[in-house]
């Protein structure tokens, strides 16, 4: 039997592979189906992507809380919700379940396994993207789990659903995304020498988030 831990680590680290895959894979997909048309392409990796996160986190979310996302997984471990070294280890099955998602696409599509992504993904329109599209997921999260804990699977695949669309970066907003999709010439690769911009931008979204969720908080209703 596994311990308490390394089951919500396991769930952690399945929950991100999955998540990778979907969205590399359907990307791949979409790519190939679309014909060069771009918005079609992105179309299918949306559903794909807003579909299977109302799955995971409907599903792992009883086990683990359903982070799949370092960027979560760092404002439960500021609001003391999680210890700092469960969350070191949540962030680390995070990043390696990232890495084998990508890898597990790759060979679906039989391209070769180990990449780096040649997409450039920088600027300040695109980073500012990112801090925006954090800062909604967070909130989303945050204030769904107040409002009404079982709706937060459905809130969190449309927010990212309609963020692939409203923000010029396509949303990443998650470290651990960032990081395996730099890892993927594909789709929905970026580019390793982007990556830690974005990673930068979207931690500041979240702390954004965190502190508008508190100044939101209602004493009279919220704990």
């Amino acid at each position: 039997m596994l311990s308490d831990l390394s089951r919500r680590c396991l769930a952690e680290c399945v929950g991100t592979a999955m998540l990778l895959a979907t969205v590399v894979g359907s990307g791949i997909m979409a790519e190939n189906l679309a014909g060069g048309n771009v918005a079609i392409a992105l179309l299918g990796n949306t559903i794909a992507t807003g579909a299977i996160l109302v799955v995971l986190i409907t599903m792992l979310g009883p086990i683990s809380g359903a982070h799949f996302n370092p960027a979560v997984t760092l404002i439960f471990a500021c609001q003391r919700a999680l210890p700092i070294r469960e969350a070191a280890f949540y962030v680390a099955m995070q990043v390696i379940g990232g890495i084998a998602g990508v890898w597990l696409a790759h060979g679906m599509f039989e391209l070769e396994i180990l990449q780096t992504s040649g997409k450039v993904r920088t600027g300040p329109a695109q980073w500012l993207a990112e801090a925006v599209a954090t800062f909604g997921l967070l909130l989303t999260i945050l204030l769904t789990l107040r409002a009404r804990a079982e709706a937060v699977a459905m809130a969190v695949g449309l927010y990212i659903t309609a963020a692939y669309w409203f923000t010029a970066s396509t949303s990443f907003a998650n470290p651990a995304v960032t990081i395996a999709r730099s890892l993927s010439d594909t789709f929905a690769g970026i580019r390793p020498d982007d990556a830690p911009v974005f990673i930068i931008a979207q931690v500041i979204g979240a702390l954004a988030a965190w502190a508008m969720a508190e100044l939101l908080r209602s004493p009279g209703r919220d704990n």
